[in-house]
């Protein structure tokens, strides 16, 4: 982590977030020309726009549910996020330049993605492009909407450890434990619910 990025903010409930100035500013620097994006969001506060990755921010793009999961762990056993949104269905948490990259083979290596504990997560970076929620809080019919908006020109972002270890616990806290032992290791287990 670079030292002149923040530390990360206190944790909020995620509801709907107001993208701050100098968040725009942050947001619209990963373009070649920022002050366009500043004159479309200051022309129409409530248009998504396209923004690319890599150089100022990567993404990762997790299915609704367990970017929940993710997030929350990041808060509840980490440093906390950096700035999240939610779009089309799915949870886009901005991360370190480099993360895209990195975060696919972590989790290969972990062997959480091939046994089907983590969902596929997309991960977007240099090359790539992501529509990120307009800049107020406006009725999106589409559901996008800034989660944790990012508030300064340096906002802190999550590397891919911290991601791969958010992942892996979200995963583990979504499976059920049974105190119910499997039909098949020879207990006699009886279902006392159902007597008459």
């Amino acid at each position: 982590m670079s030292s002149t990025r923040n530390a990360p903010p206190s944790p909020a409930p995620l509801t709907a977030a107001s993208l701050t100035t100098d968040g725009a500013a942050w947001l619209a620097s990963a373009e070649p020309y920022p002050r366009s994006i500043r004159a479309l969001w200051d022309e129409r506060p409530t248009a998504p726009v396209v923004l690319a990755c890599g150089s100022v921010f990567d993404i990762v793009s997790a299915p609704a549910v367990f970017g929940r999961r993710m997030v929350d762990q990041l808060w509840e056993e980490g440093p906390g996020s950096g700035p999240v949104a939610m779009f089309r269905g799915r949870m886009l948490l901005f991360a370190a330049p480099g993360t895209a990259q990195r975060l696919p083979s972590l989790l290969r290596w972990e062997e959480f993605g091939r046994a089907g504990d983590v969902p596929p997560l997309l991960c977007h970076g240099t090359g790539d492009a992501v529509t990120v929620p307009a800049g107020s809080d406006a009725d999106d019919r589409s559901g996008s909407r800034w989660l944790v908006a990012p508030d300064t020109r340096n906002p802190w972002l999550p590397g891919p450890e911290v991601l791969l270890w958010a992942a892996v616990r979200a995963a583990r806290a979504a499976v059920r434990i049974s105190i119910f032992p499997h039909a098949d290791q020879g207990a006699n287990v009886y279902d006392v619910s159902r007597r008459r």
